[in-house]
């Protein structure tokens, strides 16, 4: 081969590496639908803990703006298509807050609510009417995109701190008091038609049914003879009335689970807290964990799985008894043995194939260790697949570069986070207890996304 022949296929060979280079790139045009791909970014808030918040001006988008540190908010997708935030806790200072906020895509606003933490409830006039500050409530997103919201643990109309198990709707600027009581530690009412209501609770989970229903399930709180504990009753509200669909009207009632994979009348998941819930494209409801009474009536970690078809409970996967470690498989792929293990206090999404996507809490890994959690699940309807994050527990996040994704980028583990599912399917996560940057573990404001 002559040498100038030599000289023009190594030029060649260069440019098609170069390109190839750039292509997978940051700069490349080729990868840029899929830059954050798989990846985690740590998008706003602080890396380290206990941060404190900027509020600005009610309804002024700011580059400064952002939440307290905070656990055990509420967050749902609002009818523009952005995320909203209401109350929470943060424990170093006992605040309970009652805080609206919107995250556009670039800037945190406060929209509503109090700047200063435990508020008294205002429950009318119209334009005046605002929850009480509170954390553990459960919440529900309409057809409108309206926010509604059934109780927690805070504050009443006269300042009084219990159980609450008034019903609220935010339209994205009143709210408005629908239900249940402006009082605390009210007893549930089951058998009365017109007049049932749960009782005054929290750390339930909640669905929205395809039929346009509210689901209500579990919690701690008060049953039907004004006892205080863990409950399983499921509840029903159509918008005008509550209806008592299934579970017990007492406290502290151990699941009863059949046979796995088999509906019956009988079945019924055990009273608990802290589960994870969504809707399959059936109008399935689903349970997963959380902390409370396995079949044979011992308080623990859960990682039982349930589905509701309307009628009948059925025990899907995972244990019938409390405190069992995962079963991890290989990361990235789908297994029938593959299942998390015990925990509560984690959150979800449903992502836009119908997946549900499950991340974090407290509870127990691989090899029976109990501690904060930081891994991300899948589950496809049969088969569970551990997706990302780590296989032990206490595990500080690494957070990278603001605004880039990264393969090595991981929130830390922690609990009571809260998450949302936007419309082009990416997985939000905000704040929670658990683990920053630097280790220790406190309250976080970190805001996270995931694009599966």
């Amino acid at each position: 081969m002559r040498r100038w022949e030599t000289a023009v296929m190594i030029l060649f060979a260069f440019v098609i590496g170069l390109t190839f280079i750039l292509s997978c790139g940051n700069g490349g045009e080729s990868n840029k639908s899929n830059e954050f791909s798989g990846n985690w970014t740590w998008v706003a808030g602080s890396d380290s803990a206990n941060d404190i918040g900027y509020y600005g001006t009610l309804e002024v988008p700011e580059a400064s703006n952002v939440p307290q540190a905070r656990e055990q908010s509420l967050g749902w997708i609002g009818a523009d298509n952005n995320l909203w935030l209401f109350g929470g806790f943060y424990w170093n200072a006992v605040s309970l807050f009652n805080d609206v906020w919107r995250f556009d895509g670039m800037y945190w606003t406060w929209m509503s609510g109090n700047n200063t933490p435990n508020n008294p409830g205002v429950y009318g006039p119209a334009t005046s009417a605002l929850p009480g500050a509170r954390y553990n409530s459960v919440s529900w997103t309409d057809a409108e995109g309206h926010l509604w919201m059934l109780g927690g643990h805070g504050y009443d109309r006269s300042g009084t701190y219990g159980y609450l198990n008034d019903l609220w709707q935010f339209d994205g600027t009143y709210w408005t008091w629908i239900s249940g009581s402006d009082t605390v530690d009210n007893p549930g009412v089951y058998r009365s038609t017109a007049s049932s209501l749960p009782g005054g609770r929290s750390n339930s989970v909640s669905w929205a049914g395809t039929d346009g229903g509210l689901w209500l399930f579990g919690g701690y709180g008060y049953d039907g003879f004004a006892t205080l504990g863990y409950l399983n009753d499921l509840w029903r509200f159509n918008g005008i009335y509550w209806t008592w669909m299934s579970g017990g009207d007492t406290v502290n009632n151990p699941g009863q689970y059949g046979t796995k994979g088999m509906p019956a009348g009988s079945n019924v998941p055990g009273a608990r807290v802290d589960s994870i819930s969504w809707v399959d494209s059936n109008g399935h409801l689903w349970l997963f964990g959380g902390y409370g009474y396995d079949g044979f009536a011992t308080l623990g970690y859960l990682n039982d799985l349930w589905r509701f078809n309307g009628i009948y409970w059925t025990w899907m996967s995972g244990g019938d008894t409390v405190n069992n470690p995962g079963q991890y498989g290989t990361k990235g792929m789908p297994a029938g043995s593959n299942v998390p293990g015990a925990r509560a206090r984690s959150v979800s999404w449903v992502g836009n194939d119908g997946g549900l996507w499950l991340f974090g809490g407290f509870g127990y890994e691989g090899s029976s260790t109990s501690g904060f959690l930081n891994d991300l699940w899948r589950f496809d309807g049969v088969r569970w697949t551990w997706i990302s994050g780590e296989d032990t527990v206490n595990k500080p996040g690494y957070y990278g570069t603001k605004g880039l994704p990264a393969g090595s980028n991981m929130p830390g583990a922690r609990y009571y986070s809260t998450s949302w599912t936007t419309t082009d399917g990416d997985l939000w996560l905000f704040g929670g207890y658990g683990y920053p940057a630097s280790g220790g573990v406190d309250n976080l404001n970190d805001l996270w996304r995931y694009k599966p």
